[in-house]
């Protein structure tokens, strides 16, 4: 069984190790990033210890501040942001409180992003602001499962972010073929080192030692080797087509929560199909 507590040992470790390695890199961006990670971490940590409610408060933040960066990114009207925003609270809501009904919860979520511009009267830019906020809901929805995975979360959490940094040394490093042109400069190098090191950090963390369901184990494996990257590019892509670097800019050495959890977001996707 995975809890906060058993974890809690290696995340202090990760971001001890993370700490010599960004200092030994003398990179400013790479100190940056771990700085905001070792405000973060520790604050989520608290938050997932308190069980189910705590777990739900980190979800329902993430995808409120998600919906907004999503929002802007594709300069999306306000109201079209904040029908995003009251639909994912109903989803995780209703996740958390009543698992039940979530498929309820998601239909009344895409009814009411779509109805937004209806209501307005949009008749030029309607369908691309129902569709961009039925795509929004999509991808942001696999925070509902925080309340429900736990623990799961946190250690999906560093294995992808660990992933994500050892793929952006090796991908320098080796350089080799590009992984997509919707991102010229990551790897295919960089994408098996992260690969290699999320399933290393799987290891570490005892995945593959503990009592967990098979369906588990497998889910974990493919979500950090196949989810995480294919949810960095698919950010790329999205980003690429409204024509930004980065989805915010208040995150130091990050941009903003998206571009963090962009990765995180399908490898919760891909757990929750593989193993519930």
């Amino acid at each position: 069984m995975i809890t906060v507590g058993t974890l809690v040992p290696y995340l202090a470790v990760a971001l001890g190790a993370g700490a010599v390695a960004v200092l030994a890199s003398r990179r400013r961006d790479m100190i940056q990033r771990w700085c905001a990670w070792a405000v973060g971490i520790p604050l989520v940590t608290g938050a997932f210890w308190l069980g189910a409610p705590g777990a739900a408060a980190v979800g329902a933040a993430a995808a409120c501040i998600a919906a907004l960066e999503f929002g802007a990114t594709l300069r999306a009207p306000w109201p079209d942001r904040a029908a995003l925003v009251l639909a994912l609270l109903g989803l995780i809501g209703t996740a958390w409180l009543s698992p039940g009904h979530v498929l309820r919860a998601a239909g009344a979520g895409v009814l009411l992003v779509a109805a937004v511009p209806v209501l307005t009267g949009d008749a030029t830019g309607g369908l691309r602001r129902a569709a961009n906020g039925v795509l929004g809901l999509i991808w942001l929805a696999p925070l509902a499962a925080t309340a429900r995975l736990g623990a799961v979360t946190l250690l999906l959490l560093a294995a992808v972010s660990i992933g994500d940094i050892a793929a952006y040394v090796a991908g320098r490093r080796f350089g080799g073929p590009s992984l997509s042109p919707l991102s010229p400069a990551k790897r295919w190098s960089g994408t098996l080192a992260g690969g290699l090191a999320a399933v290393g950090t799987l290891a570490v963390f005892g995945v593959f030692t503990r009592d967990l369901p098979t369906s588990l184990i497998i889910g974990l494996v493919v979500a950090v080797t196949v989810g995480a990257p294919l949810g960095d590019l698919f950010e790329s892509m999205i980003k690429r087509g409204a024509g930004v670097k980065d989805t915010a800019s208040w995150i130091p050495g990050s941009g903003g929560l998206l571009d963090r959890i962009d990765s995180l977001l399908l490898a919760l996707a891909i757990v929750l199909l593989l193993s519930w």
